[in-house]
């Protein structure tokens, strides 16, 4: 071979590899700025409460409801459009002191917008739809009615987020370390039974450590200390772990990779959320049930 025949070849092969670098680094970089620039505002919104905190939620709701009825219906305008107007308004209800007619909202229109996909749509269809109405709304509900609690609020939902992270880095890092047999291959292809113990792992280190800077979170949800706790991590990271295969088993079903591209590098807003909502809902639950024993 010539040397300027080897040269070309080694050229073409260095601006193919330049090429490959580019299109591996661009995806990061977008994840990256875009989490920089909304995580500031999400967590500052958390921060001071309130009405911020209500706007937040108002704005993460109707646009999960959104994605979901999308997902569901495949694209059904109407149905969609009441989909993420009754749940925005339902949880602005519920701000504003109507926890009643919030939930009897939510109701409503987990059985109107259904009714408004069209005929040619099956009953599999219309459930999903009904039942993701539901579940996002009483999971956004229950994570102002956590935001809400007088002293312990903040603390609560940083510990919940805190685990939600933590499952999700944990799993992803045992996951892609060890590999080993699949989770559910057929909902997430990507899921080990190692990346599930990672994330069980990391939830419960992370609850520790909240629990024992904070002991008052021990007393705020009722739990016998830092082993409470920690036992309580494990659970909502099981909840979390599973509100993720849920949302992937509703992106399975419809053949879709994220459930939208609202968020640039990220996908959706329920491919960000989808742990949290599960959790936020079996959280509030769990500890309305507690002040109902009181």
């Amino acid at each position: 071979m010539s040397a300027a025949r080897f040269r070309s070849i080694n050229a073409v092969s260095g601006a193919t590899a330049r090429r490959s670098v580019r299109a591996d680094v661009s995806p990061l970089r977008t994840r990256v700025i875009s989490a920089l620039v909304m995580a500031p505002l999400v967590l500052g919104a958390l921060y001071l409460g309130g009405v911020f905190t209500d706007l937040l939620m108002i704005a993460v709701g109707a646009g999960m409801a959104f994605e979901w009825a999308r997902l569901t219906t495949q694209g059904a305008g109407s149905a969609v459009g009441v989909a993420a107007l009754g749940v925005g308004v339902g949880i602005l209800l519920y701000a504003l002191d109507r926890p009643e007619m919030a939930a009897l909202l939510l109701l409503l229109t987990a059985l109107v917008a259904p009714a408004l996909i069209g005929r040619g749509a099956g009953l599999r269809g219309r459930l999903w739809l009904a039942a993701g109405v539901v579940y996002l709304g009483a999971a956004c509900l229950g994570f102002l009615f956590l935001r809400a609690r007088p002293e312990v609020g903040l603390l609560l939902i940083g510990w919940l987020i805190a685990v939600v992270w933590a499952t999700d880095i944990g799993a992803y890092a045992a996951g892609k370390s060890l590999g080993g047999p699949k989770l559910l291959v057929r909902v997430s292809p990507n899921k080990t039974w190692a990346g599930l113990v990672g994330g069980l792992a990391s939830a419960v280190l992370v609850s520790v450590l909240v629990a024992a800077w904070q002991p008052e979170l021990a007393h705020a949800t009722r739990l016998p200390g830092v082993a409470g706790v920690a036992v309580a991590g494990a659970l909502l990271a099981l909840v979390a772990q599973a509100g993720d295969l849920l949302e992937s088993a509703l992106k399975r079903r419809v053949g879709a990779k994220d459930a939208s591209g609202l968020i640039p590098g990220h996908g959706g807003l329920l491919d960000r959320a989808d742990g949290l909502v599960a959790a936020s809902l079996v959280l509030a639950l769990s500890i309305t049930a507690l002040d109902a024993t009181v």
